[in-house]
């Protein structure tokens, strides 16, 4: 009895931590990567994640800081010092692993739309239970490891002493293994349209000092920062993006950068907190996906793979769609969205707003969208969008208005009886559009109304805008309060069988899989900026590592008349603008330029035409972010394959392979750059040159300087 005493008091004098420093392994099924747990000597659990025994992050912290108790009782009216008017509660350190489980999967899936006709999900899983010592708060952390990278999310059991909480800061590290080649655009809670900085992750301070500040709406907290997805190369040949997957109820993710760390920084709501939960909750995950090659990267379906299948029973509503829209004449300069041209104000049935004289520059009008109509049907397009429809565009830009739109009352000159009517005898549909002037709070209100007119005349997709500041004012557009309306706007549209292309509203994360109606997002700088200034032509040869690794981008490609009426230039060849119906992946495709340029080059205009829209099968077969990307795709049904490359600003020369066509002979078509094409000078020269080719020969092909080559391929 007393030596079994005397073994229990000895037992005792052991530190804790001490007593059980947890860590461990984790391999991807193949080996390839292989994460490792550690805890330090403060209880704080740390992860890092390695290639080829190459490491990709170092023993990176884990955790959170919460909103504690409030201290001061004049809260109301100290707002200004609202963070110093609470205790914080560190939730990143002092842990103790309580339990673990693991797990694995290798399933297929088969998406309702996309680059593939099935994909493969296959991870090992390891999670992980704390309890926190000074506060017996609990949490879990879930890590799903890959063949080409890692995600991980935490949990919030439901427990006692933690249900409704705020966070003050999400503490979760990237430290990445060297001083990596970045391309990434800055922190900025209201928008990503953005082009790419290229540098190291060290020089990333200075370019933000010297270029960046001041070019973003609001401050920001001094915060010297990136947006996700981020995009690395690292000196061995590695690739790697950080980014997030399943993105609900929760803050956009930023990274903060100190040096080769990235710390996330969640959008703030208009009091500066991170987000309100209520446990049991989730957070999103936290991906790093990591491959060889940068082709290796671009078929990454990780971050698809990391969000919950298809919500809905029933999908046959959802579809691709290929349209042409009353939408590059503005945009470019030659038309208004706004019916008035000055600004008294009068009474139209029981809406009062500003109209003198109607404005002769007003392009939504009855008998100019019955000519696009005309042109969709002749040429086969599913849909027409027309932008400036509706009543409110007089005096929306900056006055912050609450009711500005009402998204159901045309302009006097718009008969959308007769529109509607015209276009379903043509077999086309309409695209609504839905331009919010981010007045959610009018959007959510007027939503239901703006549905059912859909449904009454037939509308199946919507286009949503978010310009300007978000009304409740003070918010954000990547918040935890924007990002549950975006969502809830594609849940109602679903009730309505409605398909949704949203335009600046938080990147996609993924959500597409599990919402497929979310057709298409802009979330990224598009083809209207080549009307504003113009675009890099580089820019095209990064969006697919960065912007489109969580979902689809309505990008609005196919302009074949460079010089706009707005004195700008398309830094772009004809031949490159076809390229981007291959290359820039979306089930939402638009022939964005105007009827009569289509008209001028018919043979051309036969590319955007045949290209399909959803497919079977894709292959990359070049890429190197920011110089180039080749990619071919196998039609879904029709199994002909298609295939589109563009370059940056340098003339650049492949040999392809063709043993993706499988056996036969082929017809190839070839939309290639005229050897005297340049995007600046000669920007609209191509030619056109049947081949015969077989899956054993390789093609060679030239891409302008800012161009591109489309191939079609028929089997003979």
């Amino acid at each position: 009895m007393l030596k079994k005493l005397l073994i229990f008091l000895s037992l005792l004098t052991v530190p804790a931590v001490a007593q059980q420093r947890f860590s461990g392994t984790l391999s991807s099924p193949d080996g390839t990567l292989s994460l490792q747990l550690e805890q330090d000597d403060r209880g704080a659990l740390l992860y890092g994640l390695t290639i080829d025994s190459h490491p990709v992050v170092l023993p990176s912290q884990l955790g959170f800081v919460l909103r504690g108790k409030r201290t001061e009782p004049q809260y109301r009216f100290e707002r200004q010092n609202k963070a110093n008017l609470y205790d914080l509660t560190d939730l990143t350190d002092h842990f103790e692993v309580i339990g673990q489980q693991r797990g694995a999967d290798d399933s297929w899936w088969e998406p309702v739309w996309g680059e593939e006709s099935r994909i493969r999900c296959r991870y090992n899983e390891w999670t992980v239970h704390l309890r926190h010592r000074p506060t017996g708060y609990l949490l879990d952390v879930i890590f799903r490891l890959f063949d080409d990278g890692l995600g991980f999310r935490y949990a919030f059991p439901a427990q006692k002493d933690l249900t409704f909480f705020a966070l003050a800061d999400e503490c979760t590290q990237f430290r990445m293994a060297g001083d990596h080649t970045a391309w990434w655009i800055p922190v900025d809670f209201d928008s990503q349209e953005y082009e790419y900085h290229q540098t190291p992750l060290s020089g990333i301070p200075a370019v933000f000092a010297d270029r960046v500040h001041g070019h973003v709406d609001r401050p920001l907290q001094d915060v010297v920062g990136v947006q996700t997805a981020l995009l690395m190369k690292d000196a061995a040949g590695y690739y790697i993006t950080l980014h997030e997957a399943a993105l609900k109820d929760y803050a956009c993710m930023h990274l903060k950068v100190d040096g080769t760390t990235l710390t996330a920084f969640l959008t703030p709501d208009a009091e500066g907190w991170k987000g309100h939960l209520q446990a049991p909750s989730v957070t999103p995950w936290r991906t790093v996906q990591v491959t060889r090659s940068a082709t290796d990267l671009l078929q990454s379906r990780l971050v698809l793979n990391l969000n919950d299948p298809c919500a809905y029973e029933d999908v046959s509503w959802i579809h691709p769609v290929k349209y042409v829209g009353v939408w590059w004449e503005m945009i470019s300069g030659r038309g208004d969205w706004h019916y008035t041209n000055d600004f008294s104000t009068v009474t139209v049935g029981q809406t009062d707003y500003t109209r003198a004289t109607r404005n002769p520059r007003h392009s939504a009008h009855t008998e100019n969208v019955k000519k696009y109509i005309d042109f969709a049907a002749r040429h086969g397009f599913d849909a027409v969008l027309v932008e400036g429809w509706n009543q409110g565009w007089e005096d929306w830009d900056g006055n912050s208005k609450d009711f500005v739109y009402d998204f159901v009352t045309p302009y006097p000159d718009f008969d959308i009886d007769a529109v509607n009517a015209y276009a379903h005898e043509k077999g086309v549909s309409l695209v609504m559009h839905h331009e919010t002037a981010s007045s959610v709070r009018n959007y959510e209100r007027h939503m239901e109304a703006a549905y059912d007119l859909m449904n009454r005349y037939g509308y199946e997709t919507v286009k949503s805008g978010y310009c300007g500041d978000i009304i409740p004012r003070g918010d954000y557009h990547y918040s935890q309060f924007m990002v549950n309306h975006y969502l809830y706007a594609v849940t109602e549209a679903a009730r309505h069988h409605i398909m949704v292309n949203a335009h600046e509203a938080v990147r996609p994360t993924g959500l597409c899989r599990t919402y497929p109606n979310l057709i298409g997002n802009e979330s990224a700088k598009g083809t209207e900026y080549q009307a504003f200034g113009g675009i890099a032509p580089g820019h095209v040869t990064i969006l697919p590592f960065t912007r489109l690794n969580g979902g689809p981008m309505d990008y609005t490609p196919g302009i074949f008349k460079m010089d706009c009426a707005s004195g700008s230039h398309v830094n772009s060849t004809l031949a490159g603008q076809l390229a981007l119906y291959v290359t820039m992946y979306s089930p939402l495709q638009m022939a964005a330029d105007l009827p009569e340029h289509y008209e001028a080059r018919p043979d051309a205009f036969q590319w955007i035409k045949d290209v399909a829209l959803d497919w079977e099968e894709s292959r990359y077969l070049f890429a190197e972010p920011g110089d180039y990307v080749i990619v071919a795709r196998k039609a879904k049904g029709s199994g002909q394959w298609f295939l589109g490359g563009v370059t940056d600003g340098e003339r650049r020369s492949f040999s392809i392979p063709l043993d993706f066509l499988g056996k036969g002979r082929f017809e190839a078509t070839v939309y290639a750059d005229a050897p005297d094409a340049h995007y600046r000078y000669n920007a609209e020269a191509y030619r056109i040159e049947k081949k015969i080719v077989r899956a054993s020969d390789s093609l060679p092909v030239t891409l302008a300087e800012g161009g591109g080559v489309a191939i079609s391929f028929k089997k003979l």
